[in-house]
């Protein structure tokens, strides 16, 4: 579960990554910032979900 937690945040700091520089790059003229912003968003609620299950289900516990 950890190396898929790893995966994702590494997925999402690549998207972020990528809608900076479209954003310099087209400098606002075509949709692809929104788009890799969309990608992001979309990456950050499914690794939240995926959390959440894995914690309710026993695959993450708490130490205590």
């Amino acid at each position: 579960m950890r190396i898929i937690v790893i995966l994702f945040i590494v997925i999402i700091f690549a998207s972020l990554g990528s809608a900076l520089f479209y954003m310099i790059r087209d400098k606002g003229t075509t949709e692809r910032t929104a788009k890799a912003l969309t990608i992001r968003v979309a990456l950050s609620v499914t690794l939240f979900l995926l959390l959440m299950l894995g914690f309710h289900f026993g695959l993450i516990t708490t130490r205590l």
